[in-house]
């Protein structure tokens, strides 16, 4: 590529860059932090746990966001110094290496550029995520925690916090059902595109004839409620069951009736977590998973109106959303956005960057349609 072209790229990118670092503030970032170690250097921070894991979660997230934005722009500024002494020096292989590096940083750029697309009311929030099997018997319960492996791998790529609320295990193999929370800005944002049907098409490793099998498992992403939603939900509009959890668990987890499932009388919703050690917790922490279904509820309703005033019937985008194909050929594939891969077990690991930002982008272009 030609100095010019290398030169035009770099400003294009420093463009790019300019705007995303406006949209995340780095100043306020910065502030955020600041006032985050504070409360870290506390004696007292871990009096309060559930604090003490919020604070320091934020405080992770925020600062891996500085550094990887302050990593661009250094990395963008290098490549610029770099491109000079090539043109100073006529030095071919240096201007090759500058133009490789350019590719990568417009991949990276690209990336945290989709940030700047979130602008939901509840985009910034921790997400809430529930994973169901479906049909398919016992192939989807496997699948299903599949999924579940495969979004905690994301978050530990990302460094983000997690914290499951409840696992309902399948007698055979697998989950039945699994909530639990991904702890980082913009998360419910971020994840929200994932909301939907998933698809698998394998070789069944629990059919002794070997025959190929399709299984679906449902994916459900709600925010997680703040103490500013003011969801009020009074002692008799709510029905509190104990009883003993099952799976693995050891110690007091197993042994006692510890585990909580509340029904919302008014909704029929049902939610319960079981993870926890004493029943109070398990209250606390049901009623937080139930507060976040009230609120995407109350979300949802408002939005029928809106579509019932403008006569367009609603939309069901998040719907049959993706399909993991492992025989009789390898590829992940995204029925909305076309994005595909051929590398399932790489998905299953928790790379599924791409499918996040190409649906996020999609999501975009349909909202402006």
């Amino acid at each position: 590529m030609a100095i010019e072209d290398l030169t035009s790229r770099i400003a294009e990118l420093g463009h790019s860059l300019d705007s995303i670092e406006a949209v995340a503030d780095l100043a306020l970032l910065r502030t955020e932090i600041a006032d985050l170690e504070e409360q870290v250097a506390a004696p007292n921070l871990w009096d309060d746990q559930d604090n003490a894991q919020r604070v320091t979660s934020q405080l992770s997230a925020k600062q891996s966001e500085v550094d990887r934005l302050v990593g661009l722009r250094s990395r963008l500024e290098d490549a610029e110094v770099m491109l000079e002494l090539a043109a100073e020096e006529d030095d071919v292989d240096a201007r090759e290496e500058v133009s490789r590096e350019l590719v990568k940083l417009g991949k990276d750029i690209a990336a945290l550029e989709v940030r700047t697309l979130l602008s939901g009311e509840y985009d910034p929030r921790d997400a809430l995520i529930t994973i169901r099997a479906e049909a398919g018997g016992v192939d989807a319960a496997d699948f299903a925690e599949m999924l579940m492996r495969m979004y905690l791998r994301w978050a530990d790529r990302h460094g983000y916090a997690h914290e499951i609320y409840d696992t309902s295990y399948a007698e055979e193999a697998g989950l039945k059902s699994a909530t639990f929370a991904i702890k980082a800005p913009f998360a419910y944002g971020t994840l929200s595109v994932e909301q939907g049907t998933h698809r698998l098409v394998r070789i069944s490793p629990f059919d002794n004839q070997g025959r190929r099998q399709t299984s679906f498992a449902g994916v459900e992403v709600l925010p997680v409620t703040e103490e500013t939603d003011h969801i009020d939900i009074p002692e008799n509009e709510i029905r509190v069951d104990v009883f003993r959890s099952s799976g693995p668990g050891g110690q007091s987890v197993n042994t006692t009736d510890s585990a909580v499932r509340i029904t919302h009388l008014p909704t029929g919703i049902v939610v319960s977590c079981q993870n926890e050690k004493s029943q109070l917790q398990n209250k606390a922490a049901a009623l937080r998973v139930l507060q976040s279904r009230l609120l995407e509820k109350a979300r949802q309703d408002r939005e029928k109106e809106m579509s019932a005033l403008k006569g367009d019937g609603g939309n069901s985008w998040g719907a049959q959303m993706r399909s993991y194909v492992m025989n009789p050929y390898q590829m992940v594939k995204d029925l909305r956005t076309e994005h595909e891969v051929g590398n399932p077990d790489s998905v299953f690991d928790g790379d599924i960057d791409g499918f996040i930002d190409a649906g996020i982008r999609w999501r975009k272009q349909a909202e402006k349609a």
